[in-house]
């Protein structure tokens, strides 16, 4: 075996051995001085009885302070970082040395009085404070370089909140030779530390001091330290941040203050969710657990923003197996690859499939007999399926009834259905699809043992074909930002909260519900985007334009969460509630199917009328007058 030579570092030698010196030489001082002190500097007043043993013991006393400092790591600590930490290293070797001098002197005195005893203490002060001294000058020094370095940066910043989190924010700013922050002030609406200072920043007063302070300071970027606040109170100082036009960025959560884990890294953009102002959506995981453990679950349209986001939550609880189907195989090959990463211990089984393919269905259905199935496959581009209806039809109504009489066939016990708040009194292809095959889940439902449920809400932040990306994309390419109409608006909820939802909706199902999901307060899109360009750092008109397009192709200033007719039921959880069932002529719904099956399948010009029959709450004439469907 070879031998590896640790190499000799000269620098740390020199450091080390400087230390050492420095600290006889404080053990001396501190010994001389304090006796000097208790007698008020009169030299000639002090007894050599006293001083005599100070002497004796002075060369054990040093040798026996250097091992304790040793023990202590006063040598091998880096005091360019030193905290809290080595100040405690500090003061501990520093008393212990005080007793093991005090100990000592018994020994060396020559009266029955070694010392006086205000000695001891003086002593104590003395060399706690030499020590403190030469170590935590590094800090000092490398303060004043950090400083002198950063003389020219550019990026003023302003800190919101003066807690355990900023705190340690501002201290890894000032302390580190890489960040190109400066701050400025910092904001906090206790009064109580108004005036006062945090690592040598001023707070400058509350929430409505930003503005002002934002101007005065010359702040660039401001830094929401705040993660254990209420989601309102966030939303509220976003609103005012909004009109510094400064970059915003927070800490994601609570969680890193409890894993003491807030840093410069840890902080992120603030994104448009952070103003929606809603506390985040809580279930009943243990609901969930129960009827998702140890069962075979097949998610379609795995690879989508819904069906991958239900697939991740699946995996966190345990299934027995999990079955990704999807058409598309990039998207959902990333997914397997991120579920795999973090879920090693998971049996997934990954499928390319069309659920508009019956036998490819029925083989799939009947080879892994799925539990439980979230039926996600869809096409839901409003615009695109105005201009492609049979295939919107073709796919979401008849791939659903492909899907949904296989898992019927193969014993299922739970099919759940995505569906969509633009199923009611719709006024395009896809609402209107969706609306059908709301209405083949609730007619199955009566057929077969398998309890077939649809589960209904509006858009989802940051979807595939949301306009939160589109928005973005057209930010950074310098707009113009495109609006359809200045006052139309819709339902937003996050991913994970809607893919939450409709795992607690699963488990309460019983069988021909429809789900609605509370959506909370609806937003302007103008609002969103006026938003998102402030979040980014611009003024909305002046830097980034808007421009305003006109409703698209089956577009409606408004979407609806549930029919007239439907009522509503309160579920144990206050987000989920339950549509009445609507009454049907099955047989008559069934020919309507096959009717507009056979039209599909010859690529009729106009199947519209016949999904107004299906659905008579479908309102596309109204949608035609305006020239808007070709």
């Amino acid at each position: 075996m070879k031998k590896i030579k640790k190499a000799f570092n000269v620098k740390l030698f020199y450091r080390r051995t400087a230390l050492i010196i420095y600290d006889v030489i404080s053990v001396i001082i501190a010994s001389y001085l304090a006796i000097i002190i208790r007698y008020e500097f009169y030299l000639t007043m002090i007894p050599s009885a006293f001083v005599r043993p100070i002497e004796r013991f002075m060369p054990l006393n040093i040798l026996l302070t250097l091992v304790i400092f040793y023990f202590f790591h006063l040598y091998s600590s880096l005091w360019a970082f030193a905290g809290e930490t080595e100040l405690q290293n500090i003061v501990v070797a520093c008393v212990t040395s005080t007793i093991m001098n005090g100990i000592g002197l018994q020994f060396f005195k020559v009266t029955e009085q070694a010392v006086p005893r205000t000695y001891y203490f003086l002593y104590m002060f003395l060399l706690i404070s030499c020590v403190f001294a030469s170590r935590f000058s590094y800090r000092f020094f490398r303060g004043l370089k950090h400083k002198q370095q950063n003389k020219n940066n550019k990026i003023g910043v302003m800190v919101i909140g003066a807690g355990e989190a900023a705190n340690a924010i501002i201290k890894e700013i000032i302390n580190s030779n890489f960040s190109t922050m400066v701050i400025k002030c910092i904001i906090d609406d206790d009064k109580g530390k108004w005036g006062r200072y945090i690592q040598g920043i001023k707070v400058a007063g509350g929430r409505d001091k930003i503005v002002e302070c934002a101007d005065v300071y010359g702040v660039d970027e401001i830094i929401v330290a705040m993660p254990s606040a209420p989601r309102t109170d966030i939303r509220k100082i976003l609103e005012i941040c909004k009109d510094t036009n400064c970059k915003l960025r927070s800490l994601p959560g609570m969680y890193q203050l409890v894993n003491g884990d807030v840093s410069i890294s840890k902080l992120r953009d603030v994104e448009v969710e952070d103003l929606l102002g809603r506390e985040p959506v809580s279930v009943d995981m243990d609901s969930i657990l129960g009827y998702v453990q140890n069962k075979t679950v097949l998610v379609t349209g795995g690879g989508g923003s819904i069906g991958s986001e239900l697939c991740r939550q699946i995996a966190q609880h345990k299934p027995k197996r999990l079955i990704m189907l999807d058409i598309y195989e990039n998207s959902v090959y990333d997914v397997q690859q991120e579920l795999k990463m973090k879920n090693p211990e998971l049996d997934l089984v990954v499928l390319i499939a069309s659920v508009r393919n019956t036998n490819r269905m029925n083989w799939i259905f009947s080879k892994y007999k799925p539990d439980i199935v979230y039926h996600a496959a869809a096409h839901k581009h409003v615009p695109l399926m105005e201009d492609s209806p049979t295939e919107a039809i073709k796919n979401n109504v008849f791939g659903t009834f492909k899907t949904a009489q296989a898992a019927a066939m193969s014993g299922v016990k739970r099919f759940v259905m995505i569906s969509t708040d633009k199923a009611v009194n719709p006024t395009n292809i896809m609402g209107a699809s969706k609306r059908i095959c709301e209405m083949i889940i609730q007619t199955f439902n009566k057929h077969y043992d398998t309890e077939f449920v649809a589960v209904r809400f509006g858009n989802v932040l940051g979807s595939n074909g949301s306009v939160i990306p589109l928005f973005r994309k057209q930010i950074a390419e310098g707009g113009p930002v495109t609006v359809t109409h200045p006052d139309i608006i819709r339902y937003f909820m996050t991913i994970s909260e809607a893919v939450s939802l409709v795992l607690q909706a699963g488990a309460y199902a019983k069988g021909g519900e429809i789900f609605v999901l509370d959506m909370g307060e609806p937003v302007k899109i103008l609002t969103l985007a006026e938003n998102l360009i402030r979040l980014s750092g611009y003024r909305p008109g002046e830097d980034i334009k808007i421009e305003f397009t006109g409703l698209r192709p089956g577009e409606k200033l408004y979407e609806e969460l549930l029919m007239d007719e439907e009522g509503l039921r309160d579920t144990a959880n206050a987000m989920i509630h339950i549509g009445r069932p609507i009454e049907l002529d099955e047989q008559e719904f069934f020919t309507q199917l096959k009717e507009l099956k056979d039209e599909c399948m010859i690529e009729s010009s106009d199947i519209r009328h016949l999904i107004k029959k299906i659905v008579p709450t479908y309102n596309y004439e109204a949608v035609e007058e305006k020239g808007s469907v070709r």
